[in-house]
C-alpha cells in the first residue's frame, strides 16, 4: 500500500503508511466495565438504518485513519439500509457483496459480548456509494443492531455506535480491510435520528429532531473525482487540515452560537444560512474544492432559487437541499442549473428500527 503525505502547516509534515489487515484482525474490542452476557435468541432479528448527511468535520486535525474524532454534525435521511441476524451454531454466514467490513465488525462485536457461536447475516444497502450518505457506516451499524438483537441486546445503543466508530474499515482491491476515517456523525445520526453535533472521540454533544416537515433532496452532479480511497485521503490529510487550523475556532462558534439555536428554534433558514457560511470555511472548503469550483456554482444556483438549506455532504459530490419548495418546484430549479434530482426523501427523526421474529 502506498505511503501517503500529510501536511497540516509549515511545520507539520509526517509520512502515513496505510496498512491493510485480513479481516478479523486489529480489531478494537469494547471494554465495557460490567458483565456482558450473550443469550441467544431464536429466530431472525432485522435493522433497519436511515442513511446520514455528513455536512461537515469540524477539525480534521482530530483524526485520522484509525484515529476516530474530529467532531461535525449532519442528519438522517429516509434512505434505508437493512441487515438480518440469526444465531447458528456453526460458523458465520454473510450474504452481502462487501463480505471483508461485514466479518470485521462482527468478530469485533463477538469479542467485546464474549460470544462464540455462529451467526447467519444478510446485509442489503442502498445502492448511492462513495458519493457522501455513509453506505458503509450505515451497514456496520445495521449489522451490530442485528447481531445484539440476536443475541438479547447485552449492548446499549450509545455502546454499538462507539464500537462501530472505533472499527470502521474499508475494504482494499484484494480483499483485506484498513482503518477509515470516522467522526461519529453517520451512526450517531442513523442510532437516533435528526440532527446530531459530534464532538472528539465519537462523543455525542447534541441531537435533536430536525426539519421533520419538510423535503429533503439529493442531487448528485457528474464528477469525475474519486470520493474514496487515496484521493479522499488526500484532500483530508492535506489542504483540509491546514485550512481547519485556521477555521475550526469560527466554525465551532457557529455551530454553538447560531446553527444550534437555529435547529432549538425550528429555523430552517437560519440554519441553512449558517451552514452555507462553513460551506467557505475550513475542511468544507477543501472539500468542495476538491470537485471543482463548478459545485460551488451549482449550490449558490440553488440558494439563489430560494432554497433553505443547500450543503455537500461529506467528500461529496452529493448536495444535499431541505426546503418547504414541493418536488415539481425544486425539479424545474434543478434542471434551469442543468442538474436533477437524484433522491427525494425527507429526515428521518426515529432512527434504528428493530424488529424480531
Amino acid at each position: 500500500m502506498p505511503t501517503m503525505m500529510i501536511r497540516g502547516g509549515d511545520l507539520d509534515l509526517v509520512e502515513y503508511e496505510f496498512e491493510p489487515f485480513a479481516a478479523g484482525e486489529g480489531i478494537r474490542p469494547l471494554d465495557i466495565g460490567r458483565e456482558v452476557i450473550p443469550r441467544p435468541q431464536a429466530g431472525v432479528f432485522t435493522v433497519q438504518a436511515p442513511a446520514r448527511i455528513h455536512a461537515t468535520v469540524l477539525d480534521m486535525n482530530r483524526f485520522a485513519p484509525g484515529q476516530p474524532g474530529g467532531g461535525g454534525f449532519g442528519f438522517a435521511v429516509k434512505v434505508y439500509c437493512t441487515a438480518s441476524a440469526e444465531c447458528t451454531d456453526g460458523s458465520v454466514e454473510i450474504d452481502y457483496d462487501r463480505v471483508p467490513i461485514v466479518r470485521h465488525i462482527v468478530e469485533a462485536f463477538r469479542a467485546t459480548v464474549g460470544y462464540g457461536g455462529g451467526f447467519h447475516i444478510v446485509a442489503r444497502d442502498h445502492r448511492y456509494k462513495h458519493v457522501g450518505l455513509g453506505s458503509t457506516g450505515t451497514i456496520l451499524l445495521s449489522v451490530c443492531h442485528a447481531m445484539n438483537a440476536a443475541l438479547g441486546s447485552p449492548l446499549t445503543a450509545e455502546e454499538l455506535r462507539i464500537l462501530v466508530g472505533r472499527n470502521f474499515v474499508e475494504e482494499t482491491a484484494d480483499d483485506r480491510v484498513a482503518f477509515g476515517f470516522e467522526t461519529g456523525v453517520g451512526p450517531a445520526a442513523s442510532t437516533y435520528g435528526g440532527f446530531v453535533v459530534l464532538g472528539d472521540d465519537l462523543s455525542l454533544a447534541y441531537r435533536h429532531p430536525f426539519a421533520g416537515d419538510k423535503n429533503v433532496f439529493i442531487i448528485i452532479p457528474s464528477s469525475e473525482i474519486s470520493s474514496s480511497g487515496t484521493s479522499e485521503f488526500n484532500v483530508l490529510m492535506n489542504r483540509a487540515r491546514d485550512l481547519d487550523y485556521r477555521d475550526r475556532p469560527l466554525k465551532a462558534y457557529m455551530v454553538l452560537m447560531d446553527l444550534i439555536p437555529a435547529i432549538e428554534a425550528g429555523n430552517l433558514k437560519r440554519a441553512g444560512e449558517v451552514m452555507w457560511e462553513i460551506e467557505f470555511r475550513g475542511s468544507k472548503r477543501a472539500e468542495i474544492e476538491h470537485h471543482s469550483f463548478a459545485i460551488y456554482t451549482m449550490m449558490s444556483g440553488l440558494r439563489d432559487a430560494g432554497i433553505e438549506f443547500v450543503g455537500m455532504s461529506s467528500v461529496g459530490p452529493s448536495i444535499a437541499v431541505i426546503t418547504e419548495k414541493t418536488e415539481e418546484e425544486v425539479k424545474a430549479i434543478a434542471k434551469r442549473l442543468g442538474l436533477s434530482i437524484a433522491l427525494a426523501t425527507a429526515v428521518d427523526n426515529e432512527g434504528i428500527r428493530i424488529t424480531g421474529p
